[in-house]
């Protein structure tokens, strides 16, 4: 008789290999870390690691898509709350977002250091189409809500959602230069603080809302990723 997986248990030994994949990339850095490393943390053979994943990419892939989907479900309240009028909903969730990435600052820090490196550009081409198939129907669905309140005006919700999202992972490069650049002295806290109120003020534009209807980042982030 074929075997019978069990998928409570399959679930959980998987997210032991996730943890402590997570936990050796904080601490020894992706590059550094081996799927030995792995394998030696949780007593488990190299069969038990390939049954789940077909390799230390992978396992990085997976690290990275669990890490978004909880950053996702932190800010499913904001989204969902019928009361909560949408540009108001629109920052909310900016900053649910950053302070998400704040209480994971180790992982966002190692994963910038394997996405900034010059040969990984297949992982920053798979963390893009992750972002965009996470944030493009949650922004689609807010710039409407926008658009039937009167505050927002675009004639496309959708368009306007792909292209801020574009931006946003514009962004994301933008910010880990800028991090290397105040690591290393070339880059000035105020240089920081004008480029994110410029993202800010594209964002205005492209959904036709008053300045200062939204801010990217706020002083108390600025401060804590790059102060």
């Amino acid at each position: 008789m074929p075997r019978t997986l069990n998928v409570e248990v399959h679930r959980v030994r998987r997210a032991a290999f996730l943890d402590a994949a997570q936990q050796l990339i904080e601490t020894k850095g992706y590059e550094e870390m081996a799927i030995q490393d792995v394998l030696d943390q949780l007593e488990a053979s190299k069969g038990a690691f390939y049954h789940y994943f077909d390799s230390k990419e992978a396992l990085l892939d997976a690290v990275v898509d669990r890490f978004a989907e909880a950053g996702m479900a932190a800010v499913a309240p904001i989204l969902n709350d019928p009361d909560l009028p949408a540009l108001r909903k629109l920052e909310s969730f900016f900053r649910g977002i950053a302070s998400f990435k704040a209480e994971q600052k180790e992982l966002v820090l190692a994963v910038m250091e394997v996405w900034l490196s010059d040969g990984n550009a297949l992982l920053r081409e798979k963390l893009r189409r992750l972002s965009g198939r996470l944030l493009r129907p949650v922004l689609t669905e807010v710039i409407q809500q926008g658009v039937d309140e009167g505050a927002v005006t675009v004639s496309s919700p959708t368009q306007a959602a792909r292209i801020i999202v574009s931006l946003i992972q514009g962004d994301q490069d933008l910010a880990g230069e800028l991090l290397l650049g105040r690591r290393a002295g070339t880059v000035s806290f105020e240089l920081v603080a004008q480029t994110f109120a410029a993202s800010a003020e594209v964002f205005e534009r492209i959904l036709g809302v008053p300045h200062g209807s939204i801010t990217v980042m706020d002083k108390k982030t600025l401060h804590f990723w790059f102060g």
